[in-house]
């Protein structure tokens, strides 16, 4: 049975949340998910976290916000004209889009207040500066595939 190594391929089932036991994404109901660590789709206090699991393996993680979305950064704290917004949006605040940057990446962005000429966003992740608990069941890990595989 393979361990899981730093560039393994693993399909796992995942729970992410906060620590007041507030689930934001939970696939244990649904289809595995399969990931490459190392490709960056996944936080990088839970692929350390994984090294060293095997299939049939469950854990439960908290991951600060040095290894999960890292800490709130104010420059990321923007003022932007309402015209660069699409006038069908209808804007609140918490309201979470994705802005496109000048490399093409996008980036999530809360609505935090606006007017009729200027929205202030927060640019930093949503879980930027919380502590994240993540559960996991390792269904399957394959240290010879370069590419992950994804179940549907």
């Amino acid at each position: 049975m393979s361990m899981i190594e730093r560039n393994s391929s693993v399909t796992l089932f995942y729970r992410i949340g906060l620590t007041d036991d507030q689930v934001l994404e939970d696939n244990f109901d649904d289809e595995p998910m399969t990931v490459m660590l190392g490709s960056g789709e996944m936080a990088e206090g839970l692929e350390l976290a994984l090294i060293g699991l095997k299939e049939g393996d469950e854990q439960t993680i908290e991951i600060g916000p040095d290894l999960a979305f890292g800490y709130i950064d104010d420059a990321l704290f923007r003022s932007m004209a309402r015209a660069e917004f699409d006038p069908d949006i209808e804007l609140e605040a918490g309201l979470i889009i994705e802005f496109a940057t000048e490399d093409g990446e996008t980036l999530p962005g809360t609505i935090l207040d606006f007017n009729e000429d200027e929205v202030r966003v927060d640019l930093n992740h949503p879980l930027a500066g919380q502590t994240v608990r993540y559960s996991v069941k390792i269904v399957a890990v394959d240290n010879d595939s370069a590419e992950p595989k994804t179940l549907h």
